[in-house]
């Protein structure tokens, strides 16, 4: 054995051209550990040598491509590698050596995305298609790109136990699930994408392990943390003893993601639970790694942050993170209201008022260190100074249609004139938007929570998801109760399978989301994304109005009526007025027909304004030559 050479990653097999493959792991409390090879034909085992800090490493010149080994530490059980990069038998299984450099890229002039002018779109590759493989979600990208999303943000695919599962219980984090395809399948889908014009992030979970499948405390027991409560199992070891080599693990991770298969960032799941002491936080030490693995390219870094801690995406020397973005879930959560009336549970500490909705456009979050009754604390930081593209902003994601009784998506719960007019809300104002699987075509699958492990650890998952769902007031009933899937059901996850089908039968709806996307795109006062310049008043007690300023008096008017048909009488309200010498004129409006609309007349009329119910307007200038003034 022969142990100089050149190293990508701190840890795990690294194909060597010419010389074998060479392998590292950290595993601190073993004295002896070896390579054991399965299949036929494969090398004998081979000892690794011990070096300082834990680690074991060597050189098997006769270990190739395809190599399936394990680790066997004092002569004892054997496990796969904490950092394999394929695990083609699942987590339980020997981990294979593969071969990055094999791929053949085409993207070398892509130069990555940047968090300006994005529109978001949430993709669940095992439910995206009736497949459930990157091969087959291939096939709808340009359909993505023509409608107008820019970024495809793909739920977790690191390894995890199981058939099937929304990916957030990984406990492989270096290997592609070989449930949709192998590594090199994952690479054509990020080629693909960009050869298309679509950038590609990866939603990465670094605040625990999944319960079952997770062999890395065999290795050390170091990884995890007793010092905080976490939501799901132990806490991350990223600031206790021996915390260093832990927290290599996860920052040349989120560098690995971007070197070896080309993402253009990264969304870090429930960062709250990042537990960090250190002087440098671990998500900031993650997004210093990962632009360094980029290059050249630019890449986006995003959060879901339910404290809504807005320095995470402040720059280090300000204090803060020097993540891009956010998600807004206070937004999604006034919206929600607004459209369905049901202000309970998480829901409770917004009303879907006007107001609301017009402070959650305008300043991202809601909470910005108020005091939450909800959760008996305050919450939330400052956030009035940052640019509307920090708050990524939706009316849909996997968790909040899957946390209903039924999994059914927003326009099954509310009226259409009232979906239409909130998605023109989301999709025309200056935070950035995210569209969830199917949302573009007002898919007819729901999306439940799915995932399937072991008998006794399903029923246990099954237990603690009714548990959580209960603080619905009608789900907590007996009635309610019945209505949740099983997790671990086969059929709960076929049924979330989107039908693409629904992209035809509901046209109208795929022209909305594309008209909508393409007056943000090319309208100059929209694409600007420029909150500063948007101001909104109260015009009802469901109806609201955004006036976006532009060059020369060339403004925009969004009028929004989420209640009964309104008349403006009187009209003392400075932002209806018209710039000078110009009265306001339809540009667009959610009643069109070709939307499934029922028409609409010009809203600025003669002697008052009418709004429609469950209707939005977009007005623009237009010159009069005898107006007054």
């Amino acid at each position: 054995m022969n142990n100089t050479t050149t190293r990508r990653l701190p840890i795990g097999a690294e194909y060597r051209p010419g010389q074998g493959t060479h392998f590292r792991v950290w595993a601190p409390s073993a004295a002896v550990v070896e390579v054991l090879f399965e299949g036929a034909g494969a090398p004998a085992p081979a000892a690794l040598r011990a070096e300082e800090q834990g680690y074991f490493s060597g050189l098997v010149s006769q270990a190739g491509p395809g190599a399936r080994y394990r680790f066997r530490l004092d002569g004892g059980d054997a496990f796969p590698d904490p950092a394999s990069r394929w695990q083609p038998e699942g987590p339980h299984g020997p981990s294979q050596v593969v071969e990055p450099a094999a791929y053949a890229w085409t993207d070398a002039d892509w130069r990555g995305v940047g968090p300006r002018g994005q529109v978001l779109y949430e993709m669940h590759i095992g439910t995206f298609t009736p497949e459930g493989t990157y091969a087959a979600a291939e096939q709808h990208l340009s359909f993505l790109k023509e409608l107008g999303i820019t970024v495809l943000e793909l739920m977790p695919v690191h390894e995890f136990n199981g058939p099937f599962g929304w990916g957030y219980d990984g406990v492989n984090l270096y290997a592609p699930t070989r449930l949709y395809g192998p590594p090199d399948a994952l690479r054509h889908f990020v080629d693909t994408a960009h050869a298309v014009g679509l950038g590609v992030i990866l939603d990465v979970v670094y605040n625990h392990f999944g319960p079952s499948g997770n062999y890395l405390t065999r290795f050390s027991p170091y990884y995890g943390s007793k010092r905080y409560e976490n939501e799901w199992g132990d806490a991350i070891n990223f600031d206790g003893e021996h915390s260093g080599p832990v927290r290599e693990f996860f920052a040349c991770n989120a560098a690995y993601w971007i070197d070896e298969f080309h993402f253009d960032g990264l969304r870090l799941d429930a960062t709250q639970c990042l537990f960090d002491a250190s002087p440098v936080h671990i998500v900031a030490e993650l997004a210093q790694r990962a632009r360094a693995a980029a290059g050249t390219r630019t890449i986006y870094l995003i959060a879901e942050n339910e404290p809504q801690h807005a320095d995470m995406v402040r720059p280090p020397e300000q204090g803060g993170q020097g993540l891009d973005a956010l998600w807004n879930d206070d937004f999604h959560h006034s919206a929600m209201v607004a459209a369905t009336g049901q202000s309970e549970a998480y829901y409770s500490e917004t009303r879907g008022t006007p107001q609301e909705l017009i402070s959650a456009l305008k300043w991202g979050f809601l909470y910005q260190g108020q005091f939450y009754a909800w959760q008996k604390k305050r919450r939330g930081q400052p956030a009035l100074d940052l640019p509307a593209d920090r708050f990524i902003q939706f009316l849909q994601n996997h968790d909040q249609v899957a946390n209903s009784a039924r999994g059914q998506r927003l326009h099954e719960l509310t009226t259409p004139g009232r979906m239409r007019a909130l998605t023109a809300l989301m999709l025309l104002t200056p935070c950035t938007p995210l569209l969830f699987q199917g949302q573009e075509f007002a898919a007819s699958t729901p999306f439940l929570y799915f995932a399937r492990h072991e008998d006794e650890l399903d029923r246990l998952i099954r237990k603690g998801r009714h548990e959580f769902m209960t603080q619905f007031p009608n789900i907590a009933s007996e009635e309610g109760g019945k209505l949740l899937a099983s997790p671990a059901d086969e059929d709960t996850y076929r049924r979330c399978k989107l039908d693409h089908g629904d992209r035809e039968r509901n046209a109208h709806v795929v022209r909305l989301h594309r008209d909508l996307l393409a007056l943000r795109r090319e309208d100059p006062v929209f694409a600007a994304q420029d909150r500063e310049r948007m101001h909104g008043a109260v015009l009802g007690a469901e109806a609201f109005l955004l006036r976006f300023l532009g060059t020369d008096g060339d403004d925009r008017l969004l009028v929004v009526n989420l209640g009964a048909s309104l008349s403006l009488v009187p009209m003392a309200e400075p932002l209806l007025a018209p710039p000078r010498r110009a009265r306001w004129t339809l540009l667009w409006h959610s009643e069109n027909p070709r939307y499934g609309g029922h028409g609409m007349i010009e809203p600025d009329g003669e002697h008052s304004w009418r709004l429609p119910a469950h209707a939005l307007a977009v007005l623009v200038p237009s010159p009069v030559e005898d107006a007054d003034g």
